[in-house]
């Protein structure tokens, strides 16, 4: 099977599913306020966590007994990511907002979505961390475990998205050219700069990446997340050298998708 391209993964098993990707707000609705392109920034950033929620899930079947301690390895970077971007929203950016808008019920909603999926990932990380070894990895547990909270998982991050790009709507929302408009884009400027490389630039970083697909929407993210040419050669090149575990990642380091590694071999006999 060779490598897929923009226009064949469709056709293949990739990370594209089982969770639902999201359609970004701007792409969707040609709109630039400053609500409308903070969660299409927020949408990108959810769809490198949800390729790699769809990598794991897709290549669970197919890991090689050599590869269970890698793959352990991804499976865990992809949880700190996700722990860390819930944290830094609350900690951060929410709080921001909601003292722009002097509104404190906007994430309401988000909120309470959360708790729904939460025990569900605490029990991932939980089983992965107290594996004796990696050959007491059992694929079909792992996989119960993510369809245990996959619906509430999907439901949060495509809802929160909705819930940051209405908020262009909410009565106490900047006018675009004034000064609280101006200060709204820097508060997501700042989050979105920092967020990521804050949760890990040596697994988190690379990680994210790795799991940015520069075809999608008709390409007109191919050079998003902005970053020095030199600055990410670098980091994946690092993080390539010292974590193998990223070849398990669904895009090359061009942000091409490519074949799920674990998919190039026959399913081990369980």
């Amino acid at each position: 099977m060779t490598a897929p391209t923009a226009s064949s993964t469709s056709k293949q098993l990739w990370a594209d599913g089982p969770i639902e990707l999201i359609t970004t707000p701007q792409y969707q609705t040609k709109k630039t306020d400053v609500f409308t392109t903070g969660a299409t920034h927020m949408a990108l950033l959810h769809n490198s966590i949800l390729r790699g929620y769809n990598s794991i899930y897709n290549q669970i079947p197919c890991i090689q007994e050599a590869d269970k301690g890698d793959f352990i390895g991804y499976s865990l970077t992809w949880y700190k990511f996700v722990k860390s971007h819930h944290k830094d929203e609350e900690a951060n950016l929410f709080t921001k907002i909601e003292d722009l808008l002097q509104d404190k019920s906007v994430f309401e909603g988000t909120h309470e979505e959360r708790e729904s999926f939460l025990c569900g990932l605490d029990e991932f990380n939980a089983y992965l961390t107290s594996l004796p070894s990696p050959s007491a990895f059992s694929p079909a547990k792992l996989q119960q475990i993510m369809s245990s909270f996959q619906n509430p998982f999907q439901n949060h991050f495509h809802s929160e998205i909705t819930t940051i790009a209405a908020l262009a709507d909410h009565p106490r929302a900047p006018e675009e050219g004034t000064s609280e408009a101006a200060t709204a884009r820097a508060i997501f400027k700042a989050w979105g700069k920092s967020t990521v490389t804050k949760a890990g630039m040596a697994d988190v970083a690379p990680f994210f990446i790795l799991n940015l697909d520069r075809t999608a929407e008709d390409g007109i993210w191919a050079d998003w997340p902005p970053m020095p040419a030199p600055m990410k050669w670098t980091l994946l090149s690092v993080a390539g050298a010292v974590h193998g575990y990223l070849r398990f990642a669904s895009c090359d380091t061009t942000g091409q998708p490519r074949e799920l590694w674990a998919l190039r071999f026959p399913a081990p006999v369980l």
